[in-house]
């Protein structure tokens, strides 16, 4: 359930929205109201919200102030700016805040519905983003996208390894099986990785990881069979150490927001 926070220190056109997106809404989504920007940071400060619909003109804490403070927050809602009154520097400003939609009163109801439901959108888009911000290990998405530029020995080590990711391999079993020096296999690994063998496959055993961690239900010690690690207390330790998080608060972070598990 998405939750809207309507702000707007005046009570009949707060009440207006509010009624007209209870309609529309039917019970799907969470309307909350504040009758000022103080209100509505208290508010915040304890409570999500998706989409944040305010008044540009208030006492204290104005519409675009509210919003510049909307940067504090962990998870800022998208927004909306209602006005009576069409300035432009103010509708100018609204959008370099990243303002979704900048609705004139009187309010139209099919503008405003379509506005919402815009803006639910985007809201879903940015959420999708940071959801596979944290799916993807940065540095294994920079060396796929130059896998293309490896030599083929190194091509068919990261072939060979991504098909091993759950049993036990070494750099000398892969050296054996390019028939290489395992030294010299080191330096040409890193030469074109730009890592070593040993992050290389720490990043990408994480990396299978928090897929199954956010796609299945399997458990943390399934998940560290299936990713290489001989027992599960040493798997929370690399995953910690990686991602900053225990696997089970990644878990939580990717999946909080209702995203389905097969």
């Amino acid at each position: 359930m998405k939750t809207i926070l309507i702000v707007d220190d005046e009570p009949r056109t707060r009440e207006g929205v509010r009624k007209v997106l209870e309609g529309w809404s039917c019970g799907r989504h969470r309307i909350e109201t504040a009758a000022s920007g103080v209100e509505a940071l208290e508010w915040l400060a304890h409570n999500d919200a998706n989409l944040l619909i305010t008044d540009i003109r208030m006492p204290q804490i104005g519409g675009l102030d509210l919003v510049e403070r909307l940067g504090e927050l962990a998870h800022p809602p998208v927004v909306i700016i209602i006005s009576g009154h069409p300035e432009f520097d103010y509708a100018q400003k609204a959008l370099q805040f990243g303002v979704v939609e900048y609705l004139l009163k009187p309010i139209d109801k099919k503008k405003l519905v379509a506005a919402v439901e815009t803006a639910l959108k985007r809201e879903e888009n940015i959420h999708r983003i940071e959801r596979m911000e944290k799916l993807v290990d940065p540095k294994l998405l920079d060396a796929a996208q130059e896998e293309r530029a490896y030599g083929p020995q190194v091509q068919e080590a990261v072939r060979y390894l991504n098909e091993r990711l759950d049993q036990s391999v070494t750099l000398k079993d892969i050296a054996d099986h390019l028939h290489m020096n395992a030294s010299y296999f080191s330096v040409l690994f890193k030469e074109q990785t730009g890592m070593t063998f040993s992050e290389f496959l720490t990043r990408r055993r994480v990396q299978r990881a928090k897929e199954l961690l956010a796609g299945t239900r399997l458990t943390i010690n399934e998940i560290s069979e299936r990713t290489g690690y001989q027992t599960a207390k040493y798997f929370v330790k690399v995953f910690r150490q990686l991602e900053g998080v225990s696997p089970g608060q990644y878990r939580k972070s990717v999946t909080e927001a209702g995203e389905t598990i097969q």
